[in-house]
Parts: structure tokens; sequence; C-alpha cells
């Protein structure tokens, strides 16, 4: 077995950059990653990819360190994650329950049809 640990001399370094990390307000490529989570009500990370343009490795390990966002077993895929907001994201929003989102049944419905007439993204497991 192996263990990874700092020097007690750091800890203080350490806890003040962990609370800054967690204590900014979101930036906008972190609420770009949770609106695309929230109204697609779970995406897995080459969802997130393909809508956003760019690799969103970062922004989630953000979001997951904030409990904004969870894994879950994709019902799908068992070979890719998908991501889902968490009670704390509705807290975090001030909202009771995902449906309260601006429009939401309005972006709901355009999504399903997008994703009805687009030929399906290839996914890569590996990228996950």
């Amino acid at each position: 077995q192996v263990m990874l640990a700092t020097h007690p001399e750091l800890s203080d370094l350490i806890m003040s950059l962990k609370k800054n990390e967690l204590s900014d307000p979101l930036s906008r490529a972190a609420m770009e990653t949770l609106t695309i989570i929230l109204y697609k009500d779970g995406a897995t990370k080459p969802e997130i990819d393909f809508i956003r343009g760019v690799n969103s490795g970062f922004m989630l390990r953000n979001l997951l360190i904030r409990g904004l966002i969870e894994k879950v077993n994709n019902p799908d895929d068992k070979r890719i994650t998908k991501y889902r907001p968490t009670f704390e994201t509705l807290h975090y929003l001030g909202i009771q329950s995902i449906s309260e989102l601006p429009n939401f049944e309005q972006f709901k419905q355009e999504i399903e049809k997008r994703e009805a007439t687009e030929p399906a993204q290839e996914k890569n497991p590996f990228t996950d």
C-alpha cells in the first residue's frame, strides 16, 4: 500500500487553497456545465463536451468537489458515467425542484426534439 501525504507545515496553506476553491463563486464555464446537467436532468461527459465544444473535465471535477453534482450509473451505457445534480444544487440555486428552473419544460422539449432528429453521437468510454 502507498499513502500520499503532505508535510504538516503545509497544512494551513492547503486548507486555505481548498477553502478558496470551494467558496469562490462558480465560473461561467462551471455554470454552463451545471446548466447542461440540470436541463438535461443528468448528462454524460461526452454529451457535455459536445454541447460546450470543449473538454469539461476540470469543470466536472470542480462541481463534484463542491457537492453540486454526483456520478451515477448510466442506465443507457454502463461504460460511461452520468452526472446528475445533487440536493445541494437545488439549495444552492434556491429551488425545491429542477422543474422550477426558468423555462424548464420548454428547454426539455427542445432538447428531446433535437436529440430525436440529430444523429446519435459516438460515445467513447475512454473519454469519461
